[in-house]
């Protein structure tokens, strides 16, 4: 530090010397003519004295303009000096005052500190979001108004899935989905999926005691399941725990299907299943898939049978998707509430009375459906079903085997003409042989036209029209007790969603 302050003085001296210097030859030359003129008034200056001492002249400002320009050369290095004499002063005030007593820490030290605080929380904060990379928060909202034309008593649409009010503003549902899809390609073979819904489709779904005792507790979680792909072939993707079912080609979000109101095939088909699937892909064309679940709308079973499909999902083109499944299934219960289990204690809902012989007759369900986009505007779509179900599996006294059974299909159309504005159209038959969907044989069938109008990204009217008609009558009217062949409904449906997740639902 003495030898930087030494410098600075000798700087200084040196300006001010190249300073005096100057000022003093200015002088001189502003005193030097009239002096001369003075001694020597008989002998004035002659042209060669002027024009040598206009060269002296000249030569001192080419001086000074070199000595300007070598005085603002030196002028940032003298900035740099004297802040590190300011630094190092200040250093000296720290360690002076940490001899008094003061924080041992410098101002380094401090520094260094909270960098490395700032690079923790920052990595913290990255392990955060790598893990949430690819992750979706999804949220939808599906109202309606709907009015029946029976103006049926207790305003209730017979035969419907979703849309069972009538004269009624409702709440279909309103449903929370987190998804965090596998990635194997990008070292991430696990995957998780969570649907939450609430609202009047809720009951629909899952609700009903006599597919499993306890629906109350898990009445809200539609869909929870983790994904693993295994590194087998092509993949073999697993999932493992609640998911909506793919038998019947309609689904749970209105914001996906063609219509508003479900079919009668998305009614009666099963609405989820419990257990572990498995789907591999065979190529780019085929995919065979298989599952082992507790039963058809059970997320606890009513019987110790397992329920089984078999099927494949093949994409022979771009534009077309087929898929075909075959489903195994006993669905009576083998066990009925009681009353009491006597001295051992149970959670509540958990007491039962064995059924014996319980009934062990087979649910065998055929059900396939082609989508095939005709056109860049136009999709088509087939759907047909064969469902047989018997109480025993074979006949004896007082047990019968005789077959109820459930066939038909659906046909659909949807053109888009603008991106806001799509008319969609349903028809469908459903031939219900011994009662297993409405209770009493007969033939049902309905058409539907939809009105499809846009206003945003997420934000979706449709205007709908149905006719449901039937060879029995099936359908509420104004008075009780007296039932319609026929019920005629006009929909208003409004679906709000938003969310990452592309897509279907």
């Amino acid at each position: 530090m003495i030898n930087q302050y030494s410098q600075n003085d000798t700087m200084r001296a040196r300006n001010a010397t190249t300073c005096y210097t100057i000022g003093m030859c200015i002088a001189l030359l502003a005193w030097y003519p009239p002096a001369r003129a003075q001694a020597n008034d008989r002998a004035p200056a002659s042209a060669e004295e002027v024009k040598q001492l206009r060269e002296v002249v000249q030569s001192l400002l080419a001086r000074v303009t070199e000595l300007e320009k070598a005085l603002k050369q030196q002028q940032p290095a003298a900035t740099v000096s004297t802040e590190r004499n300011s630094t190092d002063s200040n250093a000296t005030h720290a360690e002076t005052g940490a001899t008094a007593g003061a924080s041992p820490i410098t101002a380094p030290a401090q520094t260094a500190t909270v960098e490395a605080s700032k690079d923790q929380a920052i990595a913290a904060d990255r392990g955060i979001l790598d893990y949430l990379h690819g992750a979706t928060l999804n949220f939808a909202l599906d109202e309606y108004y709907g009015y029946n034309f029976n103006r049926p008593v207790g305003r209730v649409n017979a035969l419907r899935a979703y849309d069972v009010l009538s004269n009624n503003i409702s709440l279909n549902q309103a449903d929370v989905v987190f998804e965090r899809a596998p990635d194997a390609a990008n070292g991430r073979p696990f995957g998780v999926r969570i649907d939450l819904q609430f609202g009047q489709a809720t009951d629909t779904l899952q609700g009903n005691p006599l597919n499993e005792p306890r629906p109350q507790i898990y009445r809200n979680i539609f869909q929870a399941y983790g994904t693993y792909v295994a590194p087998l072939g092509h993949g073999l993707t697993v999932d493992v725990g609640k998911w909506g079912s793919s038998i019947g080609i309609e689904g749970n979000y209105t914001k996906d299907q063609i219509n508003y109101s479900r079919a009668y095939w998305y009614d009666f088909l099963p609405f989820y299943h419990m257990g572990v699937r498995a789907s591999y892909k065979l190529n780019d064309q085929l995919a065979l898939n298989y599952w082992l679940v507790n039963g058809t709308n059970q997320a606890e079973a009513t019987n110790g049978f397992k329920d089984e499909l078999f099927g494949f999902t093949a994409t022979p083109r771009k534009t077309i998707t087929w898929n075909v499944n075959y489903y195994l299934g006993q669905e009576h219960p083998d066990r009925t509430p009681a009353t009491t289990s006597g001295p051992i204690p149970v959670q509540p809902g958990l007491t039962f009375a064995a059924i014996r012989p319980a009934p062990n007759g087979r649910l065998h369900i055929f059900d396939s459906y082609v989508s095939w986009q005709a056109k860049p505007k136009l999709t088509l779509a087939l759907e047909g079903d064969y469902v047989i179900q018997r109480e025993w599996r074979t006949s004896s006294p007082g047990r019968s085997s005789a077959p109820s059974h459930t066939i038909g299909g659906a046909a659909y159309a949807r053109y888009q003409f603008t991106p806001k504005i799509a008319l969609g159209g349903r028809a469908e038959y459903l031939s219900d042989r011994g009662g297993l969907f409405s209770g009493i044989t007969q033939a049902l069938k309905e058409t539907t036209a939809t009105f499809d109008y846009k206003f945003a990204e997420g934000f979706l009217m449709r205007y709908e029209w149905r006719r449901d008609f039937s060879n029995q009558p099936s359908f509420f009217t104004d008075r009780d007790t007296v039932l319609s062949k026929e019920q005629q409904t006009a929909t208003v449906g409004v679906i709000w969603w938003v969310g990452r997740k592309e897509g279907a639902w």
